[in-house]
């Protein structure tokens, strides 16, 4: 059990890394928005703390993709104006006082997709907006391990804790936003506050696939094994994922035209 809990998801988050590097800043963000962390971290749940333990995490995932959010929202406006430590500041501030807020909240779906889905309708809204053309990313191999020990560190505390946490705790740290800390402090430091912009609207349109996984594994748990929910859950999540492939292709056909109508319109 170690062995998976330290291979897991460095593995997803090695794979995600390479992505982003051959696709650029909204393909890296929006397959950030798979349940890479959080998928593997509740199924060790279930494995060791058993179904209505995974349960009631998979809830309060799907209410802290809120508090994700809050993380994002905060550290992409700060970081536009200051460097990545007091963007980062900022971000962990966010999330810590909605995380707060969101564990207040009844252990039920509804609650915990209405702030979700509130969350997600506020990014969507009010994240900056990028123009222009933004560099392609690359990242080093010290940066690579350093993001694959810290899903580790991550997968390690969160099952480790999860006894004195209790389940609602659990799965928000599940859902600590460990793939926005490493991708966004990264692109500020190489790239600048625009290709950040452009990573976490990337990860906005990714929460469906998300918040699918989780909500197979409500459905599915009580009728089915571990393994074959979660099994279904990330399938079902790669087809949602899928589907909302189609918004990243159009958001970079209206960027293309707003630019070419910017020329046309440049004296």
């Amino acid at each position: 059990m170690l062995a998976l809990k330290m291979a897991l998801v460095p593995a997803f988050l090695a794979a995600l890394t390479f992505a982003g590097r051959v696709w650029g800043p909204s393909v890296a963000g929006w397959l950030a928005g798979l349940p890479v962390v959080a998928g593997p971290i509740v199924l060790l749940f279930a494995l060791e703390r058993g179904p209505e333990f995974a349960a009631h995490a998979s809830v309060a995932s799907i209410a802290a993709i809120a508090a994700s959010e809050a993380f994002n929202f905060a550290y992409a406006w700060t970081c536009r104006r200051f460097a990545w430590p007091l963007a980062l500041t900022a971000g962990l501030a966010a999330w810590w006082c909605a995380a707060m807020l969101l564990a207040r909240l009844p252990t039920q779906l509804p609650w915990a997709l209405a702030a979700a889905c509130a969350a997600v309708a506020i990014s969507q809204t009010w994240l900056p907006r990028v123009s222009g053309v933004l560099p392609q990313a690359r990242i080093g191999a010290g940066d690579l391990a350093l993001r694959m020990l810290a899903g580790a560190a991550l997968t390690l505390a969160a099952t480790a804790l999860s006894v004195s946490m209790g389940a609602v705790w659990s799965g928000m740290l599940s859902v600590f936003p460990l793939l926005s800390i490493v991708l966004a402090v990264a692109a500020q430091r190489a790239h600048g506050a625009g290709f950040v912009a452009l990573l976490l609207r990337g990860m906005v349109v990714g929460r469906a696939s998300f918040a699918a996984f989780f909500m197979v594994v409500l459905a599915v748990l009580p009728h089915a094994g571990v393994l074959l929910t979660f099994a279904c859950a990330a399938l079902i999540s790669v087809v949602v994922q899928g589907a909302t492939k189609r918004l990243i292709g159009n958001r970079r056909a209206s960027r293309a035209v707003a630019e070419q109508v910017e020329l046309a319109e440049t004296p």
